[in-house]
């Protein structure tokens, strides 16, 4: 077999790459990086982004600054933490309870497996209408649903403390079944020896499901949490239909707010500083995460 140089496998390997590096870089690491550089200018996405009015555009770090030293930024702060503290813990129960359900081996397990994932492939346009509805004051099933237990239902999205529920809900209904069969392949993953061995051993389905199943569904479990996190800090497509950032900025979200700045205010510098100030953000909780999993998550040896 004839020797091939070093420099002819580099060469080689970069034309392999060379369509991918193309993509990244001019649809990812170009845009990013100006993006990086406009969140330090008063730009508003309309002028030459050179100068304005003869006045250079850069203004340092007062994009920053404003942000991090107004109420707006603590406020939808606030209100996506109220998200993800709804979120993530029923989320989790969810998923697991449904993945529980459907590893059951009954008839027709295939077709349940298929009907809970539908919501995930349903436009969040959809959904959010159809969630909109239904969470109606008026005439919402789900009120009409409490009205049959003798609980008057809430206000929903037109109240202040109940919008957000009412968003969550939404959430849990689209993205249940994707979690759900992340951790069904968990479940069909862990050994069946150690229930038969636990059933030896006199434990009960409670037991096991506690000192078995959900130790070694842990890494499972932590990569839905992150990914669930980032979601979270994501939030934009429910809120922007069901609540519109309302009522009296209940429900506004970090996207919303960079959405808002960026097509609605024409502030595209300080649109971008809010999105890299979303970035860190995420980046230091994902950096916790990564680093506390330690503390709880098993991996099966």
């Amino acid at each position: 077999m004839p020797h091939v140089s070093k420099r002819y496998g580099w060469f080689a390997a970069i034309g392999f790459l060379l369509p991918c590096l193309t993509g990244l870089m001019l649809f990812n690491i170009i845009p990013v990086a100006g993006a990086f550089v406009l969140s330090f200018t008063d730009w508003d996405g309309l002028k030459p982004i050179a100068l304005q009015d003869g006045v250079p555009a850069f203004v340092g770090l007062d994009n920053y600054a404003s942000i991090l030293g107004g109420d707006e930024f603590w406020r939808v702060l606030r209100n996506t933490a109220v998200y993800i503290v709804l979120y993530i813990p029923l989320i989790l129960i969810a998923s697991i309870a449904a993945a529980m359900l459907l590893h059951r081996p009954y008839r027709g397990v295939s077709v349940y497996r298929v009907l809970f994932y539908i919501p995930v492939l349903t436009s969040w346009v959809a959904g959010a209408l159809i969630f909109k509805s239904i969470l109606s004051p008026e005439y919402g099933g789900v009120n009409d649903l409490l009205n049959q237990f003798g609980i008057k239902g809430p206000g929903w999205l037109y109240d202040p403390n109940w919008a957000m529920p009412g968003i969550v809900l939404a959430s849990i209904w689209k993205d249940m079944g994707f979690f759900a069969l992340i951790f069904l392949g968990g479940l069909q993953g862990i050994d069946s020896s150690y229930y038969e061995a636990a059933k030896i051993d006199g434990a009960g389905p409670w037991r096991r499901f506690r000192h078995i199943t959900l130790p070694l569904l842990s890494p499972i479990t932590f990569f839905v949490t992150v990914i669930c996190l980032i979601f979270s800090f994501q939030l934009f497509p429910q809120v922007m239909i069901m609540t519109d950032g309302g009522p009296h900025g209940a429900t506004q979200v970090m996207v919303e707010r960079i959405y808002r700045y960026a097509f609605s205010y024409f502030k595209m510098g300080y649109a971008s500083a809010f999105s890299f100030i979303l970035f860190a953000i995420i980046f230091l909780f994902t950096w916790l995460q990564l680093k506390l999993q330690k503390k709880w998550v098993h991996y099966d040896a």
